[in-house]
């Protein structure tokens, strides 16, 4: 058999798909369209441009970032290998000099025998096998390709609010209940205010700082639908309590009146660990969004793992169009990689690609492809980007809210990460022995 594949976007996923596949014996054709056109948002000729930061996140083990860079180390990942090599001084924190590692990563590439880098851009989704990790950047020819396969499953613009643990949230301070008792009851999760709280909060929301936007996010039609709360809230004290916090139809069993104002939150797992803040997105700085929406009584300690954000990003409503080993359910042969899936963040992208160019060779060869446990980060990412129950599909990034609780329950947080962390360890080297991996 001739196995060949074609990978569409040198960035962090990309390279790390063709890198998997090359070390497997299969020949990779990459195909780069920066040497022939660059994107708002890229300069450097070199594979892997780090945009905005240079940082990974955590090292430590106990932490999300920490634990799947760990399971990426144990995988073989390329953007791993380079960035210890190129790291700089972060405190606990994994951070490179990034135009050393680009350059790193070019290079391997480059030198492999099994790779062949094409500075083209792709305009048509081949049909042959083939990964396309063209980035939350994607050319508009090659996006319009995807739509064309796609349907209405891709959307063009990241209008997400924020995400918080349930674990987090304080009951005394919520309520379950559906408005007007249509749905289920615990449907909802509901933080009221009173009106002394809620002119505090309102107050606090209309003169907190927004994040600076780039120059490729500046688009009216961003906003269109789905107007930043801050935004709603500064056209008048009583909008958005007509709007995302009205309390009509709802009751709170403590007053037994209805409240000044509700903060609905709504599943985002199926089994509830994770709340979605309903009606809260939001382009405020993720510190601005912490310390204000922290003001609503139940969300006075709540851990967020995801801050609402704003910006231009390609992504596929992938719980619809994507099987769990990132390939397309309606096209066995064609996957999706890095940002474009719905996965967050540097590293996450990095991952999404290594497990799509392991698992279009083993697809090619007859083998299973490779789903990991939900219990590493890995595995809960993946799961998490193909899960049919998941409404209102946006991007996540690491985070230790989408693995499977421990039983009983560890109430120290470094402890229970410690412990999320070696069960996701075990887990990752038990299901890789079982599957006959290799690097």
């Amino acid at each position: 058999m001739d196995e060949r594949i074609t990978v569409i976007g040198g960035g962090l996923a990309g390279v790390e798909a063709a890198w998997a596949a090359a070390n497997r014996g299969c020949r990779v054709t990459l195909y780069e369209m920066k040497g022939v056109r660059f994107s708002p948002a890229h300069h450097s000729e070199d594979l892997a441009e780090l945009v905005c930061s240079n940082s990974f996140k955590a090292m430590r083990l106990a932490s999300a970032a920490g634990l799947m860079k760990e399971e990426m180390r144990r995988m073989g990942s390329l953007c791993i290998e380079a960035a210890e090599a190129c790291a700089v001084p972060a405190g606990g924190a994994l951070a490179v000099d990034r135009d050393a590692f680009s350059r790193m990563i070019t290079e391997k590439i480059l030198s492999h025998p099994n790779i062949t880098l094409i500075r083209q851009e792709v305009t048509a989704i081949p049909d042959t096998p083939c990964i396309i990790a063209a980035g939350p950047l994607a050319s508009d020819a090659i996006s319009e390709s995807i739509r064309a396969l796609c349907g209405n499953g891709l959307s063009f613009f990241d209008a997400a609010a924020p995400i918080v643990t349930k674990d987090s949230l304080d009951p005394e301070f919520y309520f379950t209940a559906s408005r007007y008792e249509r749905g289920g009851e615990d449907d909802y999760l509901n933080c009221p205010m009173n009106k002394a709280e809620y002119e505090a909060f309102y107050e606090a929301l209309i003169s907190a700082e927004a994040a600076p936007q780039h120059s490729f996010d500046k688009r009216k039609d961003v906003y269109e639908g789905c107007m930043p709360i801050e935004v709603m809230a500064s056209r008048g004290k009583d909008t958005i309590r007509y709007g995302p916090l009205k309390p009509v139809g709802l009751r709170d069993p403590r007053t037994g009146h209805r409240p000044w104002a509700v903060l609905q939150l709504r599943r985002e797992t199926r089994d509830g660990s994770l709340l979605n803040l309903v009606g809260f997105q939001t382009n405020l700085k993720f510190g601005e969004q912490k310390r204000v929406f922290s003001m609503i009584p139940a969300l006075h300690d709540a851990e967020f793992v995801r801050y609402g954000v704003m910006h231009r990003n390609t992504f596929l409503d992938s719980p619809r169009l994507l099987a769990g080993d990132y390939s397309l359910r309606a096209r066995p042969d064609l996957f999706f990689a890095g940002q474009i899936t719905g996965v967050e963040g540097y590293m996450e992208s990095a991952q999404s690609g290594l497990l799509a160019g392991v698992n279009l060779v083993r697809r090619l060869r007859g083998q299973s492809t490779l789903v990991l446990p939900e219990t590493t980060i890995m595995g809960a990412l993946a799961r998490y980007i193909s899960d049919e129950s998941v409404r209102d599909f946006q991007p996540m990034g690491a985070n230790f809210g989408v693995l499977p609780t421990i039983e009983p329950k560890i109430r120290d947080k470094k402890l229970r990460y410690e412990a999320l962390a070696q069960r996701a360890l075990t887990d990752l080297s038990d299901y890789l022995q079982q599957e006959g991996w290799y690097v």
